[in-house]
């Protein structure tokens, strides 16, 4: 069954009832029209034994129970409107067969809004969760005004294997993006532990390489217990850092997407240092990754995504273009765009460009004010 989406524009765990909601409506008015027509010649009260059922679909238990006390009586009004049939034999099976459908879905409805309720506060856990592990980016950290946009995209959940989160820390604002292989609960579990250790590594550690090494270690560390390792297991993330005299922006790449410049002088890819993911760093015998410093323009926003955003595939197959659609659309000169406004035309455009995308997609935007602010 369809799903609806919520406001944040995730599928929620509640279906959709649309048209259903209307059929035990329907049903009764049939049947009654139907009396009407044919003046009793024709016994057709037998069809409102399935009205209790749908409505049981749709309705909670008082008004399933209702439903069967509705059709019951319009069924002994019916047969009483034919002189001799009240107490004939298929009848009274007619009334006995209502009745016992109607208490039957009474409990189905009963049991369905009980499910219903489950769910509810099942959704409200993993919201809460949400929160708790995806903060809400504020507009304005620092020096750095900022945006974002995160939509899971396995079905019916609101946490995945993406993440990202921005900081204020004594070395100047700093701010990861990442995707975790795989999806479900152990994606999860990893999102939790490179987003805890970066909460806490991030005011310690000066050099972004170092952090990035205790991130990878965090991954080793929080493994489930009594779960062998993953051999497998790895996190694509970028590390940015915008520094307190402001002008540049700091990034160490972990074998994820490059960020994309959008600003007045058109649309750019910031060139970072190769490096492996985060959990296969052990393989690179070259040590720490390094950290590539590029020089931003006023008004210019940084852009990061995961690959949920740039292997959103159209009708054709085709991926979906990151840098030649920001440049259709900021490339056109004049001042910088708002982080939030980058943020919500690549969440529109994506879905306009992928109908069907069944990946996690994070995009986060960050600018830097037009007077920095010397400390915090």
């Amino acid at each position: 069954m369809p799903r609806k989406r919520s406001p944040n524009g995730r599928r929620s765990l509640l279906p959709r009832q649309g048209w259903v909601w209307w059929l035990p409506f329907a049903v009764v008015v049939a049947d009654v029209t139907a009396e009407l027509v044919l003046r009793g010649r024709e016994p057709v009260s037998f069809l409102l034994i399935g009205v209790p059922p749908l409505a049981a679909a749709t309705r909670g238990p008082r008004g399933t129970a209702l439903s069967a006390v509705v059709c019951l009586g319009l069924q002994m009004l019916f047969a009483a409107l034919r002189p001799g049939h009240f107490h004939e034999q298929h009848h009274i099976a007619l009334y006995v067969g209502t009745l016992l459908i109607g208490i039957a879905s009474t409990a189905l409805a009963w049991q369905r809004e009980r499910v219903r309720q489950q769910l509810i506060r099942a959704n409200s856990v993993a919201e809460a969760m949400q929160r708790g592990l995806l903060r809400p980016v504020p507009r304005r950290l620092g020096q750095v005004r900022a945006a974002a946009f995160y939509a899971a995209g396995e079905g019916g959940t609101l946490v995945g294997g993406d993440l990202y989160d921005v900081c204020v820390t004594p070395f100047g604002v700093r701010a990861i993006i990442g995707d975790v292989r795989g999806k479900g609960l152990g994606a999860v579990q990893t999102v939790a532990a490179v987003l805890g250790s970066f909460r806490v590594c991030a005011h310690e550690w000066q050099d972004l390489g170092r952090l990035a090494e205790r991130l990878e270690l965090s991954i080793a560390r929080n493994a489930p217990v009594g779960v062998e390792y993953d051999p497998e297991l790895f996190v694509t993330a970028l590390v940015l850092e915008f520094p307190p005299s402001g002008g540049e922006v700091r990034v160490l790449g972990r074998g994820h997407p490059a960020p994309v410049v959008v600003g007045p002088e058109g649309v750019r890819r910031l060139v970072t240092a190769p490096a492996l993911p985060l959990a296969l760093g052990g393989l690179s015998p070259g040590g720490a990754a390094e950290t590539t410093v590029h020089p931003l323009l006023p008004g210019e926003v940084v852009v990061v995504y995961t690959d949920g955003v740039s292997e959103a595939r159209d009708a054709q197959g085709a991926f979906y273009p990151v840098l030649e659609r920001l440049a259709q659309r900021f490339g056109g000169g004049g001042a910088g765009p708002d982080p939030a406004d980058v943020v919500s035309f690549v969440r529109a455009d994506t879905e306009r460009w992928s109908k069907e995308c069944d990946d996690d997609q994070a995009v986060l935007a960050l600018t830097l004010k037009e007077r920095p602010r010397e400390g915090y």
